[in-house]
C-alpha cells in the first residue's frame, strides 16, 4: 500500500528533472533579460509571455522623416522614449514613457495619437496626459498642442512595457 504514493513521488522527481534538463538544453542563456529562445516569433518580434495578447516587444528602429514639399510636420517629429523605472510596493514593474516634440520647423504638434494595444496600467495616469480612446488608440496631451521642443512624460504600471508608436498627427 505505501508503495503507490512512493512511484509517484519518484515519477513526479523524474518527470520535473526531465523538463528542467530539456529547458536548459533548449536555451543556455536562461539567466538574460530576454525570453527563451522557443518564444522567439521573427526578426523584431518576441511574445513576452505566452498568456498575455498583445503585448509584443520590438526593437526600437528610428523613423527619419520624410517631408513632402510644404507639409510642416510627420508623426516622425514624435520621439517616445520608454524606461523601466522603480517597482509599486506591490511589486508591479512601473515604466517611465516621455513624449518629445522634435519638429524640425519649429511647429506645434496636436491630436497626438498613439499605437498601443490594450493598454492599461495599475498606476492610474491623468486622462488628460494620456489616455486609451479604444483598441490601439491612444492620446496623448488631451488632444492639445505639444509645443517644439515640448517633453510631456507619464509613468505606467503593468507586468510588460507597452510598444508605444505614433499612430497619427496634425500640426498648425
Amino acid at each position: 500500500m505505501m508503495k503507490a504514493p512512493r512511484v509517484l513521488v519518484i515519477f513526479a522527481l523524474v518527470f520535473f528533472i526531465f523538463f528542467l534538463v530539456s529547458a536548459f538544453l533548449t536555451d543556455l542563456d536562461i539567466m538574460n533579460s530576454s525570453p527563451p529562445s522557443f518564444l522567439r516569433l521573427g526578426l523584431n518580434t518576441t511574445i513576452v509571455a505566452p498568456h498575455r495578447k498583445l503585448l509584443l516587444t520590438r526593437q526600437a528602429t528610428i523613423e527619419e522623416p520624410t517631408r513632402i514639399w510644404g507639409e510642416k510636420c510627420t508623426k516622425s517629429d514624435i520621439v517616445i522614449n520608454q524606461g523601466p523605472t522603480a517597482p509599486l510596493p506591490t511589486g508591479i514593474p512601473t515604466y517611465t514613457v516621455e513624449v518629445v516634440n522634435a519638429c524640425v520647423t519649429g511647429c506645434e504638434i496636436y491630436g497626438i495619437h498613439f499605437k498601443c494595444g490594450w493598454f492599461s496600467s495599475a498606476h492610474l495616469i491623468n486622462p488628460r496626459i494620456f489616455k486609451r480612446l479604444r483598441y490601439d488608440d491612444c492620446l496623448v496631451n488631451d488632444g492639445k498642442p505639444l509645443v517644439y521642443g515640448g517633453t510631456l512624460s507619464f509613468q505606467y504600471a503593468n507586468t510588460f512595457p507597452y510598444p508605444l508608436s505614433v499612430s497619427s498627427v496634425a500640426c498648425n
